[in-house]
């Protein structure tokens, strides 16, 4: 029997459907840094494999075959974790520079994200996590033209108006706790 940890499941890769594969698979290498781990034909379906870490052939793989009137896209966002409020600036003026649209800076309290849409309409969201936690969801706008100081202060005193404030540490203690129970049931 498998023993079912925190670890015996783990997220790994999506995969996209597209209209423009050339010009996907660019603006992802381009504005995100992903490299080109692989890429090749299956049947009728061209695949090119993404990825930003030696660990894994692929974080993203994007597909032909989008249907051109696709009335809704069923994917929410892809999010990208990035350590610090310059990092997420740097990356901000890439997407942009790649053709990003509906770009979108605010905070959830408990991080710092630009949200914006990939040349084919997916959103995406860039984030770094903040010290705290605070309930969501939770949305306002950020100015990423303030000090780094500013914006981490004025995400803080959103956080705090809301009564479960707490560290970020307190709160992994209580998910992990409440992660075990879930595991056990």
């Amino acid at each position: 029997m498998i023993e079912d940890t925190p670890s015996s499941l783990q997220f790994s890769h999506i995969g996209l459907y597209v209209t423009d594969l050339p010009r996907m698979a660019r603006f992802y290498k381009q504005a995100l840094r992903f490299t080109q781990t692989d890429a090749g034909d299956l049947g009728a379906v061209q695949l090119v494999f993404l990825s930003r870490d030696p660990r894994e052939h692929h974080q993203l793989v994007l597909a032909t075959g989008r249907p051109a009137d696709l009335g809704f896209n069923v994917v929410n966002q892809i999010s990208f974790r990035v350590p610090d409020i310059g990092t997420l600036r740097q990356f901000r003026d890439r997407l942009l520079e790649e053709g990003a649209h509906d770009m979108l800076a605010i905070t959830h309290g408990n991080a710092v994200s630009v949200y914006c849409r990939d040349p084919e309409g997916n959103r995406l969201e860039l984030f770094m996590d903040t010290p705290w936690y605070c309930e969501q969801p939770l949305r306002e706008p950020v100015d990423l033209s303030q000090p780094d100081e500013v914006v981490l202060a004025r995400a803080e005193a959103i956080a705090k108006r809301f009564p479960r404030f707490m560290s970020r540490a307190q709160w992994q203690a209580e998910v992990a706790r409440r992660m075990q129970e879930d595991q056990r049931g």
